[in-house]
């Protein structure tokens, strides 16, 4: 009866002191992995300075344990205690409130509870602690709840929780021009980690441009030109393997118009766009536009602002294209006439080092300002769609062919005469107007060399626009330039200067050679354009393995060419280069046999469509190998798999383009499904095909476990008018078969974006959680094999 009373009168003390001060005891946790099932539950308790708090295990009566509760739901449906919960050594001492011995803790102290989790769709664990803590003086009760986070649980229904992007927002503004013109405004604004792309097109093997269209035109208003857009972000895209343009934060696009009907008030534009970010893609999404011409202000076009980044790899990919012509025979020989020429002819050294600088300046000048008339003639778009015609890429080819023999000696291009003459006659003048005309005059004595390089940089730079190939000129003449001006001022380094001879001669076959090699790129472009198939992977491979192959043995001496010295000794350095070019020589031998030679990716034809044998000499067309595979189902429908699939995947994989017929063949086969929601532009889909599905097992297991579907949300073929709709759950307009399949996903998996992967059984039931994105092959495959381990065990 005594402790009865002690006990009660502890808990009066217990609340009222809990109301006036803060907790003594601060609860950390944490959960530990045994296995797949089983972990361990980690509660830390840190306790305050003469305070204590007590053990779980008390006797009847001696006081208030800490005790640890389950969330009841949880142990009902897979959670199991396995044993008691363990705790760290405590203090058993005799306790004078209590009249009893207690074991409690002092400073910290820690409990560990050991659990199975039988639930595979458990991923996460609740639990609660109720305890007392005391002092010499008063005692308080306490409780705190803790949520653990299963390990490799934590994001698996991440995907039940995800929401419908639309991470592009668009407004629309109008500019008005005169009184009839008027320029509409079309401002993205993309939030942070995606990317728009441009409206470049590239082909059926690139990611989907930007499209604008404006409704009803011609009816009251006319639209002037193409839609011009603001500068870009352009990497190379391994995926694709080519330069890729897109827009982060924010794009700008701007179309002309002329009004030609006075009671034309609204403009309505559509834009069709694709968004990705690192992990998924969205399929194209369709938007409109409204402008309301009555509030159109007289405001000025901003000017397009590059990116610094940009600009600044291209002055310095020019920089060191020009550093490259420094070296050829056209060029070099003319730095230590011409710094000799300043030096001696100038009345003091100090005259000499400014006509000098005047010199390099004025190099500057002109090729720069070639850069210039190139930026105001031609705009990006223009440049790009030239750049990709077939006229263009053919005249390239030639005209690279020339140089490339020029080069090598077979015969010397020069200006006519009658230019140099008069540009000499005018460099005699003296003055800041001769030192004009000697700069000039290098630009045309060195045209032989300076031009196959400069051209090539400069149309580069003239495709993306803007100020870009002003910025590519600039970085060009200054590896020109700098050398004379810093001869000029410290002449006595000239001595180092290596002597002319026959290793410019060298310099410029090695410069020969490598304009053979970029003809023939050109030659591809339009044989891929024109799809005329002559030229495909392994025809432009052997061609460019017989060029490095020859340059390597002109390198090591074992051929020369008109214009070479004889060669006596083998120097280091030709033999090293020497080596690196037979290196690469060999490398490209493999990719005869299909080897991907990721080095090169974006020179040679892509694999697929312009390949003889894509996966390999000797590889089986892939459609039967894929039927002979599904046959081993030994059902009686299986061989008729080439009847009715329509689609040829990946890797020789056989897909179904409709889910319907696919759930029905899998019927047939008794085989699990795979859904792939895919898309031809998308990114990520690609990274997953190429790097992901090749590992492990992956690709046997989807070749012949698992009957592949691939939904393609972006295919804008044109549903039968009878099967277009208006969706009453998402409120969509179903008008292409890309429209039915993003419908499909969004419905069953609340979810517009790609790639999405789901396994279902034969009656279209999901067997295991979707997942996106993954680029871990290990964790793609356990998933995968999850799934068919799943269906095998229903059968």
């Amino acid at each position: 009866m005594k402790k009865l009373i002690t006990l009660l009168l502890v808990c009066v003390s217990t609340f009222a002191v809990h109301a006036q001060m803060n907790d003594p005891v601060q609860w950390t946790s944490e959960i530990e992995q045994i296995s797949d099932t089983e972990f361990n539950l980690i509660y830390k308790a840190e306790i305050q300075t003469k305070w204590r708090l007590y053990s779980q295990y008390l006797g009847e009566g001696s006081g208030f344990p800490t005790e640890f509760m389950y969330d009841s739901i949880q142990k009902a449906n897979g959670l199991k205690l396995v044993g008691k919960n363990q705790e760290s050594k405590g203090i058993t001492k005799f306790d004078k409130v209590f009249q009893a011995e207690l074991t409690y803790f002092t400073g910290t102290a820690t409990f560990t509870q050991k659990v199975e989790v039988t639930d595979p769709n458990m991923t996460s664990i609740t639990s609660e602690v109720i305890y007392q803590s005391c002092d010499d003086e008063k005692c308080v009760l306490g409780d705190e709840t803790f949520t653990f986070a299963i390990p490799g649980r934590e994001t698996k229904n991440s995907l039940q929780q995800s929401k419908i992007f639309d991470p592009v927002s668009w407004s629309g503004s109008v500019n008005k021009l005169s009184d009839d013109e008027y320029e509409l405004v079309m401002d993205a604004t993309v939030e942070e980690k995606w990317h728009l792309y441009s409206q470049k097109s590239y082909g059926d093997d690139g990611p989907f441009p930007t499209e604008f269209s404006f409704i009803d035109a011609g009816k009251g208003y006319e639209t002037i030109g193409k839609v011009q857009e603001s500068e870009t972000t352009e990497v190379f895209d391994k995926v694709f393997n080519k330069k890729i343009s897109f827009y982060e934060g924010k794009g700008t696009f701007t179309q002309k118009i002329k009004v030609t009907d006075k009671n034309a008030k609204e403009i309505t534009a559509e834009v069709v766009f694709m968004v990705c970010d690192d992990e998924k893609c969205l399929p194209p999404t369709a938007k409109e536009i409204k402008f309301d011409l009555t509030k159109a202000t007289t405001a000025k076009q901003s000017e397009k602002k590059g990116s610094s980044r940009s600009l600044w790899a291209t002055f310095f990919i020019a920089f060191g294209l020009g550093f490259g012509v420094l070296l050829t025979p056209c060029v070099f020989p003319m730095i230590p006439m011409t710094v000799s020429f300043f030096t001696k002819q100038s009345k003091n050294r100090s005259t000499g080092i400014r006509n000098a600088i005047l010199y390099g300046l004025f190099i500057i000048v002109i090729y720069t300002g070639l850069g210039t008339a190139i930026s105001a003639l031609f705009g990006s778009n223009v440049m790009y769609d030239i750049s990709t015609g077939v006229t263009f890429n053919l005249i390239m080819f030639v005209v690279l062919m020339i140089f490339a023999f020029s080069f090598m000696g077979a015969f010397e291009i020069m200006l006519p005469n009658s230019w140099m003459n008069k540009v000499d006659q005018q460099s005699n003048r003296g003055g800041i107007i001769g030192i004009f005309f000697m700069a000039l005059a290098l630009a045309i004595v060195s045209f032989s060399c300076t031009f196959p390089i400069a051209g090539t940089a400069l149309l580069e730079a003239a495709t993306v626009g803007g100020i870009t190939p002003i910025i590519s000129m600039l970085g060009f003449s200054c590896a020109i330039a700098i050398p004379f001006a810093l001869f000029a001022i410290f002449p006595a380094w000239m001595n180092s200067l290596p002597k002319s001879g026959g290793w410019l001669n060298t310099v410029k076959v090695f410069l020969g050679f490598l304009e053979l090699a970029f003809a023939f790129k050109f030659l591809s472009m339009v044989d891929i354009v024109l799809e005329t198939h002559f030229l495909d992977r392994e025809i432009f491979l052997a061609i460019w393995i017989a060029i490095f192959g020859t340059l390597a043995l002109y390198l090591f001496g074992k051929i020369q060419l008109p214009h070479d010295s004889p060669i006596k000794n083998l120097s280091v350095g030709r033999a090293s280069l020497g080596m690196l070019v037979l290196a690469f020589t060999l490398y490209m031998v493999p990719g005869l046999w299909g080897a991907p030679l990721k080095m090169i990716s974006g020179f040679p034809p892509p694999m697929n469509g312009f390949s003889e044998s894509p996966y390999g000499v000797g590889y089986k067309k892939r459609v039967q190998q894929a039927s002979v595979n599904y046959s081993e189902a030994k059902h009686k429908d299986a061989p008729k798999l080439e009847e009715e699939v329509s689609h040829e995947g990946p890797h020789g994989i056989i897909a179904f383009l409709d889910y319907e017929k696919g759930l029905e063949y899998a019927k047939k086969v008794n085989k699990p499904v795979m859904i792939d929601f895919t898309g031809v532009t998308c990114v990520n889909c690609r990274k997953m095909e190429e790097q992901v599905w090749t590992e492990g097992n992956i690709l046997n297991m989807i070749k012949n476990d698992v009957v592949l579907i691939s939904l393609y949300a972006d295919n804008r073929t044109k549903l039968p008018e009878s099967e277009q709709y208006e969706s009453k759950l998402t409120g969509n307009n179903i008008r292409t078969i890309g429209d039915k399949w993003k419908e499909f996903q969004q419905v069953h998996y609340n979810t517009n974006a790609q790639p999405l992967y789901v396994i279902q059984d034969v009656n279209g039931n999901d067997l295991t959680e979707a997942v996106a994105y993954t680029p871990d092959p290990e964790e793609y495959e356990k998933w995968l094999k999850d799934g068919i381990d799943k269906f095998n065990k229903k059968k």
